[in-house]
C-alpha cells in the first residue's frame, strides 16, 4: 500500500525554481548553515524557496502585527519580518526552550531584535497571553493541533489579513488511505476542511515543498 507521495514536485523542477528565486540574505544563509550543522531535523527549516514566498506575501500585506506558531531556528521569522510596517513586530512562539539562545542571538546579531518577540511554551496557551489581533499568521508547528490553531487564529485575524499554514499536504498522505492511529494526517485533513468550509476566507493550496495553505480573511 502506498504510504506517501514525496516529493510532490520533481526535484529537477524544485532546483530550477530555487535557482530562479531571490537570493538569500547573509542572515538567512547563516541560519540555514547553522541549522544543518547544529540541529536535528534540519529539513524543518523553511528554506529559500518557501522563504521567498513568505517574504513576498509579507511585503504585499505590509503587516503591523504578525503571529508565527513554530519558530524552529527563525528562518521563516526573518522572512516574515521583512514586510513589516515601521514599528511592526513578529510575535513568534517556539515550544522547545533549547532553541531560545540560538534564536535570540541570531535575531539580535543581524539587527532584527526590535522587530521580533520570541515567546516560549505551549502555543495554545501562549497565544492567549499575547494581546491584540494580527495582519498575518503563519502556522508551522505540531500538526496534531492544527484544527485548534485554526479556531484560535481565524478569530484574531484582521480583515484583509493572511493566514498561512505549512505542511498541509503532509507528504501527500492527505490523498491516501489514513490509518486510524495517524493523528497528524487526520488533524491536517481536518484543518484543510475547516479552512475550505469557512466562508470568511478566500483560500488556495500551493504544492510548494510539503504544501502551503494561503487564506485571506474577507
Amino acid at each position: 500500500m502506498e504510504k506517501q507521495i514525496h516529493p510532490l514536485v520533481d526535484k529537477r523542477i524544485e532546483d530550477y525554481c530555487i535557482k530562479h528565486c531571490s537570493k538569500e540574505t547573509d542572515a538567512l544563509r547563516f541560519i540555514d548553515r547553522q541549522t544543518h550543522i547544529k540541529f536535528l531535523k534540519p529539513n524543518m527549516i523553511s528554506g529559500s524557496w518557501q522563504g521567498s514566498l513568505l517574504k513576498i506575501l509579507s511585503l504585499l500585506v505590509k503587516p503591523k502585527r504578525v503571529l508565527e506558531i513554530g519558530t524552529f531556528t527563525a528562518y521563516s521569522t526573518l522572512c516574515l519580518a521583512e514586510g513589516l510596517q515601521e514599528g511592526g513586530v513578529v510575535h513568534t512562539i517556539e515550544k522547545d526552550p533549547l532553541l531560545k539562545d540560538f534564536i535570540l542571538s541570531t535575531t539580535e546579531s543581524f539587527g532584527y531584535g526590535d522587530r521580533i518577540r520570541l515567546h516560549t511554551g505551549n502555543a495554545l496557551e501562549v497565544m492567549d497571553e499575547i494581546e491584540g489581533d494580527f495582519d498575518l499568521i503563519f502556522i508551522d508547528a505540531d500538526k496534531a493541533n492544527y484544527p485548534l490553531y485554526f479556531e484560535k487564529c481565524v478569530s484574531r485575524l484582521n480583515s484583509g489579513g493572511l493566514m498561512i499554514a505549512d505542511n498541509i499536504l503532509w507528504y501527500g498522505k492527505v490523498v491516501l488511505p489514513v490509518h486510524e492511529s495517524d493523528k497528524e494526517t487526520k488533524a491536517i485533513m481536518r484543518f484543510n476542511d475547516m479552512v475550505c468550509q469557512d466562508d470568511r476566507l478566500e483560500k488556495v493550496i500551493i504544492p510548494l515543498r510539503d504544501g502551503l495553505m494561503v487564506a485571506r480573511k474577507k
